[in-house]
């Protein structure tokens, strides 16, 4: 058994089973090798007033079952609502492939690859938002 492993840079921070943990001022790697450990880079990490826009409010749900924060089955259950509403407005072939990659990732639990590909969206949603706005 392999587990996860999580190369971090000097200084960078991750919370793992709800503590933050600093890594020193070299790069390394860690291996987490308890099933299902709750672990959330804090650079990934969206703070909650930060999720003012759809794919920012799905990020942070992502986040809350990265991070074991809250109900899993009511997250994941909320999550698939956002993805589905995410798949009502943004329809090109990229964002498309984003949602189900983020969609088949939920329903597998692997919940970092959903992030991932969730954060992949904000660039596009931004540029939308920016278009609207003007």
């Amino acid at each position: 058994m392999s587990g996860l492993v999580l190369k971090l840079g000097p200084k960078e921070r991750v919370l793992i089973n709800g503590a933050v943990v600093e890594n020193g001022d070299r790069r390394s790697r860690l291996s987490i090798m308890t099933p299902n450990a709750h672990i959330l880079r804090l650079r990934d990490a969206i703070h909650p007033e930060s999720a003012t826009t759809p794919v920012r409010r799905a990020c942070y749900v992502t986040q809350l079952l990265l991070s074991g924060d809250g109900d899993p089955q009511q997250a994941r259950r909320q999550l698939l609502r956002h993805i589905e509403e995410l798949s009502q407005v943004l329809r090109d072939s990229d964002s498309r492939i984003q949602l189900t990659l983020a969609t088949r990732a939920l329903l597998g639990g692997e919940y970092y690859q959903c992030l991932k590909a969730l954060r992949r969206l904000i660039p596009r949603e931004e540029r939308l938002l920016a278009h609207r706005m003007s």
